[in-house]
């Protein structure tokens, strides 16, 4: 058929321009704008094959193939199919298992139906080489794009280059209309305004002892809640984030403060002038948090408030299942936003939200319990222990507390 057809090595593409743009192939260096990179390859297919998109296949990895926030984006776009291989890590490094092999049948599958008359190959793998006769021996032209190197020389086999019928390079101006680099210490979600309080906290020094137990200094002494890092591109491969931070904290790069560093900031050694009395840790409903003064556990009408499944219909699940799926990203910062906008609105008594911020940044037990779970449904969970990773669950509650925050001072400008 007179049709055009783009199969897409996310592992070549995204690290060659990370290597182009930012010096080194990881691709948490780089934010990659998704939906202008798929319309970018289709409008050159297009015109390069003059030819008519039939689809583009974009094959990577993940960590047990569960498909990463950049992947949930990606396969509710038109046009766009997505395969996934495994990702897994060895000797320290991560590694794409099965992506080759997948693009290699797909390649010869497309071409033996007759299903396009051109394919456009966007990859530099040699493994490529037998799908690429392949398809030649059926007929089909074989376009091959590489991206242009960062050293000036390939980044392809040079068997592949010498077999496709077509080739041509993506250069610089092509590729930063729609990925970037990162700036060093850029943070992927926008930092909430501290509350005097955890402020008060944070801007104190950690004892020697916290340090050494925490094995890193805490994160903006200055008082700036602690959030995610940049993820890659999780991101932005969300693996690729995870891995990249694993290195960075092996490495002895600073992390943000767990609940047990902030809370051996209040323990029997610390200076009392360092701790106003109102500076109750109320982090996170992990273990090792600080109790409020008097005790307990919490209030009564905060223990109370109801869940978002309590709040929600069958009508209103069945159409937040639909929302997840084909219009969240799965940001650990967005899915936040989303739980907490959706609890929010269906409250039927809005004075509940100001309950809910007397304990910030503490969410109550049962709702944070809700929210976690809510967010392993995008593929958040750090596949060693089957837990959220330590710097999303910051990045979650960050969120969640974003929208409460809007909310609660919307309602109370309501009030007046």
């Amino acid at each position: 058929m007179d049709r055009c057809i783009v199969l897409v090595d996310a592992g070549y593409l995204l690290g060659a321009a990370a290597s182009l743009l930012a010096g080194e192939p990881s691709r948490s260096r780089i934010h990659v704008d998704h939906a202008a990179l798929i319309q970018g390859l289709r409008e050159r297919a297009e015109a390069e094959t003059g030819r008519e998109l039939l689809r583009i296949y974009w094959f990577d990895g993940a960590p047990d193939r569960v498909p990463q926030p950049e992947h949930r984006r990606l396969r509710v776009m038109p046009r766009v199919t997505v395969r996934l291989g495994a990702l897994t890590r060895s000797d320290g490094r991560w590694a794409q298992k099965g992506v080759d092999a997948a693009m290699h049948a797909e390649l010869t599958e497309l071409a033996r139906n007759r299903a396009c008359s051109d394919i456009v190959l966007v990859t530099g793998d040699g493994d490529l080489l037998p799908g690429m006769m392949a398809a030649k021996e059926h007929g089909v032209a074989v376009h091959l794009w590489a991206v242009q190197a960062a050293d000036g020389d390939y980044n392809q086999s040079e068997d592949l280059v010498a077999e496709a019928d077509e080739r041509r390079v993506l250069d610089r101006v092509w590729i930063t209309k729609a990925v970037r680099a990162k700036e060093l210490g850029g943070i992927c979600v926008p930092q909430p305004v501290p509350r005097p309080e955890i402020a008060a906290i944070l801007s104190a020094p950690l004892p020697e002892s916290a340090l050494s137990s925490a094995g890193r200094p805490v994160e903006d002494p200055g008082g700036a809640a602690p959030v995610q890092h940049a993820p890659a591109a999780h991101g932005e491969n969300g693996a690729a984030a995870s891995a990249a931070s694993e290195e960075d904290r092996a490495g002895g790069a600073k992390g943000v403060p767990t609940p047990k560093d902030l809370a051996a900031l209040r323990g029997p050694g610390a200076q009392a002038a360092q701790h106003p009395a109102n500076a109750t840790l109320r982090w996170s409903s992990d273990k090792g948090w600080v109790e409020r003064p008097g005790g307990g556990g919490e209030p009564a009408d905060v223990a109370s408030l109801p869940t978002l499944a309590q709040l929600t219909t069958a009508e209103q699940r069945w159409a937040d299942r639909e929302e997840d799926i084909t219009a969240i990203g799965g940001d650990p910062y967005e899915v936040g936003q989303v739980f907490a906008r959706r609890w929010r609105e269906r409250l039927g008594d809005q004075t509940q939200l100001q309950k809910l911020a007397t304990m910030y940044p503490r969410v109550p037990h049962r709702i944070d319990g809700e929210l976690l779970r809510y967010a392993a449904r995008f593929g958040l969970l750090a596949h060693k222990d089957d837990q959220i990773d330590e710097h999303d669950r910051y990045a979650i509650r960050a969120g969640f507390w974003q929208e409460i925050d809007v909310r609660t001072a919307e309602h109370a400008a309501a009030a007046e």
